[in-house]
């Protein structure tokens, strides 16, 4: 895709956060009181602030593997994609986590635009891994877990958002 349209360009850029299917990230972690952001109602495995780290990290893991041109894959799963603690460490993590996650998306919605060849492999990856795979693995991984987000708000009588 090294000719790809500017139009295919800012579509794949709007996939990163649309609406048109479902919630964006943003609609879904907007308005979460701090007291609840640690919280997992029964049959829930993940807290918000669990799902917005995992999110985060899994995304900047993904921004890395895509321009670090010596990127080495060292984190451990689930160990490292994870925190343990349900909840924040204080109040400016989640602010944060918020504001790391936003740069990130960015940085991935720039490469959309930049990236020379879509299709060809990331510097330290294999043939299939590809500009193109990483953007689409990031917002179908981020739409997955807002779904589990929105689940867990409604768990919680906190959806929708006021």
């Amino acid at each position: 895709m090294s000719e790809a349209t500017p139009a295919f360009r800012d579509h794949l850029v709007r996939v990163l956060e649309w609406d048109d299917a479902h919630v964006t990230f943003d609609r879904a972690i907007e308005g979460i009181p701090a007291g609840q952001r640690g919280a997992r109602p029964s049959g829930f495995e993940h807290s918000p602030w669990q799902l917005l780290e995992h999110i985060r990290i899994a995304q900047e893991d993904i921004l890395d593997f895509c321009v670090n041109p010596a990127y080495a894959h060292a984190m451990r799963w689930p160990d490292d994609y994870w925190p343990r603690d349900p909840a924040p460490p204080g109040p400016q993590a989640w602010t944060d986590s918020l504001a790391s996650y936003a740069r990130a998306r960015e940085a991935i919605k720039r490469l959309a635009h930049e990236v020379a060849d879509l299709t060809a492999p990331v510097p330290t990856g294999t043939a299939t891994q590809t500009y193109l795979r990483a953007i689409l693995l990031t917002a179908d991984h981020t739409a997955y877990h807002v779904g589990q987000i929105v689940a867990l708000r409604r768990a919680l009588n906190l959806w929708p958002p006021a």
